[in-house]
């Protein structure tokens, strides 16, 4: 290799002092061909070479090859290292090279084959207004004081990046249904192409290549609103890049420090702010901002149908012993008065409606774990009433008391007191059947004036109650018209003293 005090060495001695080439090499040690090429070209340091050699490994790179190419079948940890393919040669094959050249070999070889740990990607450009990611991510946040565990639903467009995230207790086809239709009326219309993972609440069966077998109610979810689904190859996230960035996005920025919410509700207002701050957001390498960027592809995108998707899903089945129905193994109380009867629950992805013929008997909040009771307490009370002993134990009171305020505990205790315990209770349940007439509000501020007054029974809190209803429904109605009235005739007032 020539350095390059030496290549100026030999152009000095040549263009300046004279020398000739046969001269020059002579003196450097170089042969004439060398001296040509330094005179002729710029220095270039190392020459590379075209083909690199392993003169050693030659009779053994079938087997290495065979190894790696049988790899790509195997699970990513457990596929051959370089080390293990060097101890095998050694041990099966009696390799005598070093280790490094078989690294060096592995290496090329592992990106040839396709079975490299860093793949190389297609720098993509998408195209306006025509492709979103949607892909879900896992987060903790603290619902009305307690901590849970959901799922956050994510649609990003690939042209602007605009994007929409939405949390919910699960994954099911309900839940990822009902986030389409809000991404759809978040964005103001539907992309044409939509890219998903190999969801099962999409595809019931990965076939060959591209094709995939939908699920039912997927299919006629994506007829509805006439968008192109495309899913992801097997164990390929990357294929969506751009969504998988903003599930980590959202848990760096959305999701700390762990967000605080009364309910689900209030925390996807949270979210759906954070989303349309991000539209002043400017992704590197962009001129224009999200929000700018969108407004150019929102035209493209697909209008919205008139009438939303209908997300429901009804089941049937009979009440038992306790008058709750198990639906998506879960128990919902019904008045006991429809115990042992078939009835009907419509499902939405937040509520139950439980409906006996064509009257709705009962509503209640969705529960998506197992094996939990939802229970409302007004439709206990008249048989509890009737059977005060079991107050304490009954499963609808004992969970209604963890949240109840601390004036309904001293309302009961006062009327055991005075009462004695069993028509204390009975009489006390009187009172909590008010709540099935009134508003919650009153309810307690009844009973705060009612413990006020040193009552003791639910007569007093009943006609306390009814007084302020009263009170509410009385107005003072303006007089209409008024200006209208004439003016009073004084002069009278001058006759009477005239009199006098």
């Amino acid at each position: 290799m020539i350095t390059v005090d030496q290549y100026d060495y030999i152009r000095t001695a040549h263009r300046i002092y004279g020398k000739s080439i046969r001269q020059t090499a002579r003196e450097t040690g170089h042969s004439k061909n060398t001296v040509k090429k330094v005179l002729k070209n710029e220095y270039v340091g190392y020459s590379i070479r075209e083909h690199q050699p392993f003169p050693i490994l030659e009779s053994y790179i079938r087997i290495i090859d065979k190894w790696i190419e049988a790899d790509k079948e195997q699970p990513k940890k457990q596929r051959h290292t370089a080390t293990r393919i060097y101890h095998r040669l050694c041990n099966e094959y009696q390799y005598q090279g070093s280790a490094s050249t078989v690294r060096r070999y592995v290496r090329i070889a592992k990106q040839r084959i396709g079975c490299g740990s860093k793949q190389v990607f297609i720098p993509l450009e998408p195209s306006i207004g025509q492709e979103a990611e949607i892909d879900w991510g896992t987060y903790i946040a603290i619902l009305n004081g307690e901590k849970v565990k959901l799922k956050l639903f994510c649609m990003r467009s690939k042209f602007s990046g605009k994007h929409f995230v939405r949390c919910y207790p699960c994954e099911r086809q309900q839940a990822f249904f009902d986030a389409h239709v809000q991404a759809f009326s978040y964005f103001g219309g539907i992309f044409p192409v939509l890219i998903y993972d190999n969801l099962t609440t999409a595809v019931q069966k990965v076939l060959k290549g591209k094709k995939r077998i939908y699920q039912k109610e997927y299919a006629k979810f994506q007829a509805y609103y006439n968008f192109s689904p495309r899913f992801c190859n097997p164990a390929q996230g990357h294929e969506k890049g751009g969504v998988e960035g903003l599930v980590g996005y959202a848990r760096r920025n959305y999701m700390v420090p762990i967000p605080e919410a009364d309910n689900l509700e209030h925390l996807n207002e949270m979210l759906l702010q954070e989303c349309l701050s991000y539209g002043d957001h400017r992704i590197n390498g962009r001129e224009q901002s999200v929000k700018e960027s969108y407004e150019l592809e929102k035209s493209h995108l697909l209008s919205l149908p008139e009438i939303p998707f209908s997300n429901i899903l009804t089941t049937e089945g009979k009440s038992d012993k306790y008058s709750t129905v198990i639906i998506d193994k879960n128990h919902y109380s019904i008045p006991i008065e429809y115990a042992y009867l078939r009835v009907r629950a419509v499902l939405t992805v937040n509520q139950i409606n439980i409906y006996y013929g064509s009257k709705k008997i009962a509503t209640h909040n969705r529960l998506y774990n197992n094996n939990q009771w939802q229970l409302d307490p007004a439709h206990y009370l008249e048989l509890i009433r009737q059977r005060p002993q079991a107050f304490d134990s009954a499963r609808p009171i004992k969970q209604w008391r963890k949240n109840w305020p601390s004036c309904y505990e001293k309302l009961l205790l006062r009327f055991c007191n005075k009462q004695g315990n069993t028509k204390g209770t009975r009489d006390f349940i009187t009172v909590l059947m008010l709540h099935s007439e009134h508003k919650i509000e009153g309810v307690k501020e009844s009973i705060e004036k009612a413990l006020m007054a040193g009552v003791s029974t639910s007569h007093a809190v009943v006609q306390i109650l009814q007084n302020a209803s009263d009170k509410e429904k009385r107005t003072i109605v303006p007089l209409k018209n008024w200006q209208t009235f004439p003016s009073p005739d004084i002069s009278i007032y001058n006759k009477i003293g005239g009199a006098v």
